[in-house]
């Protein structure tokens, strides 16, 4: 029996909780750093943060480590997330500045150590460089730091903060790669299921072609057989003589036109068809979306007449899918198609993401707006901040040419 796979932001998540685990063991046994050192005037200044005459110190240095722990907790949880950026941007703020003052009141690097933890979170919220950035600058922090060690020089803290560095920009490019992995795979799902969508599209649009060709082959080479079988008799039972060979022609020709009623009949169900069947690629489409709860709502069997109507709602799908996770940090999505008034093909959508208070359509939602129109359709959308994205497309059931 195979084992549960991590993901690796879990990975990721777990080992940073190991190594804040093992940065709090001097903080449980308060003599540590007395045992490890030699020279008096340096006992004396570990002293400050260790022993009763700085309660206050070891007291901060608790205060922080426990703070950095809950919310490194609380900002790792959803880390692939983009839900509440600004609270999460505050977190990481927090994270560095409980790192620096573990230092301080720790008169140790033990908040280097938490700063390369927290260098692990910082490619899933910030760009690349703005991230890099942030990486030099939390380095540079812990410098005037050092300097007030015993017996450092600057230049000294200069070099102790360049050697975290180093540890802290491993770490970093580590949580980097992982970012770019988790991206490239949710790229490659749905990119999955946009294939599959596409291909049950292609699927009934195959089918309805077939049906089209064979009716059209019945009607024009076994109804025009028929039809000519049919006049040919008829001729003929005004040739026979005989009353008994006359019967039989009568009986055929009978036969010969509920033959060619039958054949008419079959080639108009062919004709009739229900339309491209969107049941299987809107399912395929809406599956297994990381992140996003897709509700979907759709009648029992929902058709559309033709193909390029049917590849208008997919792509709208697509567009909606894509912008509640990127955009509105959605967590649920409502989709629901049903037919509206006047023989219209309803779409409405919305979603519980962060919504906005002056929308600014995007290449997205420019793009879903130029596609319904091509079949004359259109687009409504409502959105205010903090209450949600909602949107309905419509468009005719008639073709339009």
């Amino acid at each position: 029996m195979r084992s549960p796979s991590l993901s690796p932001i879990s990975l990721l998540r777990y080992a940073g909780l190991v190594t804040y685990a093992c940065v709090g063991v001097p903080l449980a046994r308060r003599d540590w750093m007395l045992a490890n050192v030699s020279d008096e005037r340096t006992q004396i200044h570990v002293t400050r943060a260790l022993h009763a005459q700085s309660h206050s110190d070891l007291l901060l240095w608790a205060t922080s480590y426990v703070v950095f722990g809950v919310v490194y907790w609380l900002l790792t949880r959803d880390l692939g997330s983009r839900r509440y950026w600004g609270v999460k941007l505050l977190g990481l703020l927090v994270l560095t500045v409980a790192a620096v003052a573990i230092s301080w009141y720790s008169v140790s690097g033990l908040g280097a150590i938490l700063l390369a933890v927290a260098g692990m979170v910082l490619p899933w919220l910030l760009p690349l460089p703005v991230a890099i950035a942030w990486l030099v600058l939390q380095s540079a922090a812990t410098v005037p730091v050092y300097a007030t060690f015993p017996s450092f020089t600057l230049g000294m803290a200069l070099m102790q903060a360049a050697l975290y560095l180093g540890y802290s920009v491993i770490v970093f490019i580590a949580s980097e790669v992982a970012r770019q992995q988790a991206d490239a795979r949710e790229d490659q799902r749905r990119l999955n299921s946009e294939l599959r969508a596409t291909r049950a599209l292609l699927a009934e649009s195959s089918r309805i072609s077939e049906r089209m060709r064979i009716a059209r082959e019945l009607h024009d080479l076994v109804g025009h057989h028929l039809t000519a079988l049919s006049l040919n008799l008829e001729v003929a039972g005004h040739l026979v003589v005989n009353e008994a060979a006359s019967d039989h022609v009568a009986r055929a020709r009978l036969t010969a036109k509920q033959l060619l009623a039958d054949v008419r009949e079959v080639v108009s169900e062919l004709r009739d068809d229900e339309g491209i069947e969107l049941t299987t690629a809107l399912r395929d489409l809406t599956e297994g979306v990381p992140g996003l709860e897709v509700h979907l709502e759709l009648p029992q069997r929902f058709a559309v007449g033709d193909s390029r109507r049917a590849q208008v709602l997919l792509r709208c799908t697509q567009e909606i899918i894509t912008n509640a996770v990127r955009h509105a940090r959605a967590r649920n999505l409502w989709l629901r198609f049903e037919e509206g008034p006047g023989g219209l093909l309803l779409l409405k959508a919305r979603d519980d993401g962060c919504g906005a208070l002056e929308l600014k359509p995007g290449n997205g939602l420019t793009g879903m707006r130029e596609r319904l129109a091509e079949v004359g359709g259109q687009l409504a959308i409502h959105t205010q901040r903090n209450q949600g994205f909602a949107l309905e497309a419509s468009l005719p059931t008639e073709r339009i040419a």
